[in-house]
């Protein structure tokens, strides 16, 4: 006779676009342990602003789950699979759910998340401020927020530090 693992492990789930709250509190009515890393928000309409909270990850959920409930919480509306390596579903430990728990909580306001990988010689556009829509190459990366961007399309070698928050990227430069 073999025994089934009862023991509970942490999971990222992926969810269907702009499903995460909606499986969050699906999952959390039928006693699921799950976690969503909400940040806070600014946004800024022609009449007003106000602040929402948003998915920190987006298409993520993480949840708590053992072999019992593993097929259980996949199969929920909104739940599309669980983020797996090799077939397999990748346990994530409890201390990095953890951290990230006490990273949100602490640093919610200063929280920046990007899929893009920005270098050095890359282009990038500013989305505002006085030199919106300047186009400027990144020359430094200062830490993980800021970088310095170089405006050769100004007639001038115009270097200045300013926030990822600001820019958008446009095209990658091949450095290889």
């Amino acid at each position: 006779m073999t025994l089934i693992n009862s023991s509970y492990n942490w999971y990222a789930l992926y969810t269907r676009s702009r499903y995460e709250k909606k499986l969050h509190q699906d999952l959390l009515k039928r006693g699921v342990e799950a976690y969503l890393p909400l940040k806070t928000e600014k946004r800024k309409w022609s009449d007003r602003v106000k602040v929402i909270e948003e998915p920190l990850l987006r298409g993520y959920v993480f949840v708590k789950v053992s072999n019992r409930e593993y097929f259980d919480v996949v199969n929920n509306p909104g739940a599309v699979c669980y983020v797996s390596f090799d077939g397999k579903a990748a346990a994530i430990p409890e201390n990095q759910i953890d951290a990230l728990r006490l990273f949100v909580d602490h640093f919610n306001d200063n929280i920046n998340v990007t899929r893009e990988r920005i270098s050095k010689g890359d282009i990038v556009k500013v989305k505002d401020g006085l030199l919106k829509g300047v186009h400027g190459e990144v020359v430094e990366i200062r830490g993980a927020k800021r970088i310095v961007l170089r405006f050769n399309n100004l007639g001038y070698c115009i270097h200045t530090d300013i926030s990822l928050d600001e820019v958008e990227f446009t095209e990658k430069r091949d450095n290889e």
